[in-house]
């Protein structure tokens, strides 16, 4: 029995040890994933799928409700703002209360339960009684219902983020998150897509026989494809099961192959207690060989005894601090202790930044993105002429230009470059460069010609994606320690969706007082603090904060030590 804690030593070492050199001698690209990452993206991807599928499907879907409910004249705008932004209101709800969940009550406990409620929320919404209510309170209770889908999709930010982070390694955890955060382009473009191939199935009925009010099959069919993903992947994020990391993160004792930092303080522990085992041992001896002797003591070997007792008691004493150190950094979160983690400057300015510069991108994000009119027309595919049909299948096919444009390349630029460009730096360059085509659609506004405008836009999308859109998600989940990562996530996440419904309810009002282009330099003002903000940041290539956090206590604890000698 006594050999059986150095034979587990051995085999943790020798494991520990493989996967090191594995890791190290791995020259594959990041972007190369193994199968079990393959599965991983795919049951964390589905949420930003349904997230993009979602949130933008509502401008086409916005469209049919002119043509079904206000015999194709524009919805009012109070209405208008609130359709367009119930789905983030409901975000901001659901980001922050799942994210607090997931890190006090676990992920697998909650993962799962969003995408529950984002089927929830869909099922609802394609219930809309169109028939038997009015045009305003149709708008409403559909409204109401993406609150509820919303909550869900909010819910997804944190609990993917969270899971992903705490199931990657160093070397591959920015392009883990980018890949999925990129399943937005996809959900953007399918829904695009899946609008042209319904209204294709519906071009006789609604176009030859001239049966506009058909269009409202339409758009529950539309809603409700999404429904198809959703299902296919419930199972599997409710029977996922917790991370090693996060477990470790809860709890004292937990040791599990693969987690370095129980490792690390395992064999510590065990290293000084065997060590101060043998000591004791030979002490032992020695005294047993005194008085075997019938030798008396001399002052010289009662002073080596007494070096040898301090040493002992400074040893026990390093251990103990060792485990107190372990014991805070996987102590369960709760709200107070993330209060006093977050009072401190050098943790407090890191969520600073991370929530100023998300909803400081989603502000000119969505602002651009939700009301897709004015680019539509620069591009030709308003839907202004034609027959109901035509204006609508036009408006579809001018979302998926939009989309392949700048959408989902500058997804695969961030994907293809976070592990060697680093977070930081795609961040600043994005927001930049955003900026910079912002302040030239803004400036020339009324003289760029059609193809000019469609490139500046096109860059325009592609540097939001290749850009702060993309690591405002990863940042939260890699710079945070895994006890107050899915809450701080998800507080930052909620305060870019605020961003993104001061966008929604406010931009129609102000185009109309103050005209589009000034609006366009405010969104360039919001790129341009954005930018600053993010100086702010650390760079987390390589980072783990778990061992961050740890290296802060044990500071801390020094110092403290250190002050109360002195006193």
């Amino acid at each position: 029995m006594a050999e059986q804690p150095q034979e587990m030593e051995m085999f943790t070492v020798r494991n520990r040890a493989a996967l090191e050199e594995f890791e190290n001698n791995d020259r594959r690209p990041a972007f190369m994933l193994t199968m079990t990452e393959l599965k991983l993206l795919g049951i964390a991807g589905v949420g930003f799928f349904l997230d993009a599928y979602d949130l933008f499907i509502i401008n086409p879907v916005a469209t049919m409700l002119q043509f079904r409910l206000y015999d194709g004249k524009s919805l009012p705008n109070n209405l208008q703002g609130f359709l367009k932004a119930g789905t983030n209101i409901g975000s901001v709800i659901g980001q922050f209360a799942f994210g607090y969940a997931a890190d006090a009550l676990g992920r697998k406990a909650v993962y799962g339960k969003e995408l529950m409620l984002i089927m929830l929320g869909t099922i609802l919404t394609m219930t809309t009684p169109t028939g038997s209510l009015s045009p305003d309170a149709c708008l409403i209770y559909l409204g109401c219902f993406r609150i509820l889908l919303g909550i869900g999709i909010g819910g997804d930010y944190p609990m993917s983020a969270s899971v992903t982070s705490d199931r990657a390694n160093l070397r591959k955890r920015g392009t883990m998150l980018a890949y999925i955060f990129s399943n937005q382009g996809w959900g953007n473009f399918v829904g695009s897509l899946a609008t042209i191939i319904v209204l294709a199935c519906y071009r006789h009925v609604m176009d030859v026989e001239g049966k506009t009010s058909k269009v409202d099959g339409v758009w529950r069919i539309v809603i409700g494809i999404s429904l198809v993903p959703a299902a296919a992947t419930l199972y599997q994020r409710l029977t996922l099961p917790e991370s090693t990391r996060y477990k470790a993160s809860r709890r004292l004792g937990h040791s599990e192959q693969g987690n370095e930092l129980d490792d690390i303080a395992k064999l510590k522990m065990e290293q000084r207690a065997q060590e101060e085992k043998e000591e004791r041992e030979q002490k032992r001896l020695a005294e047993d060989q005194v008085k075997d002797g019938g030798a008396e003591s001399t002052p010289g070997s009662e002073g080596s005894r007494a070096s040898s007792l301090a040493h002992e008691k400074q040893d026990v004493q390093v251990r103990v601090k060792e485990e107190e150190v372990v014991a805070e950094v996987r102590a369960p979160s709760h709200f107070k202790e993330f209060l006093q983690y977050f009072s401190e400057w050098e943790h407090f300015k890191i969520l600073f930044a991370t929530c100023a510069c998300w909803f400081l991108l989603d502000i000119a994000f969505y602002g651009i993105n939700l009301n897709q009119n004015v680019v539509l027309e620069e591009i030709g595919f308003a839907g202004k002429t034609g027959t109901p049909w035509q204006k609508l299948f036009n408006i579809s096919v001018g979302g998926m230009i939009i989309t392949a444009l700048g959408f989902v390349p500058g997804y695969y630029a961030t994907v293809l470059t976070i592990e060697y460009l680093g977070r930081k730096w795609i961040q600043i360059q994005g927001f930049l460069l955003a900026a910079l085509f912002l302040a030239v659609i803004a400036g020339k506004f009324d003289t760029l010609s059609h193809v000019e405008f469609i490139v500046c836009f096109a860059f325009l999308q592609f540097f939001f994606n290749f850009g702060a859109n993309a690591t405002t998600y990863c940042y939260p989940a890699e710079v945070f320690p895994t006890k107050f990562k899915a809450t701080a996530h998800g507080l930052s996440a909620a305060c870019g969706k605020a961003g993104a419904i001061i966008s929604a309810l406010v931009f129609n009002t102000l185009t109309s007082s103050i005209g589009t282009p000034n609006v366009l330099w405010i969104f360039f003002a919001c790129c341009i603090v954005g930018a600053a903000i993010s100086l702010l940041l650390p760079e987390v290539k390589g980072r783990d904060p778990d061992q961050v956090l740890a290296e802060e206590i044990r500071q801390k604890k020094l110092a403290a030590a250190q002050n109360a000698a002195r006193q």
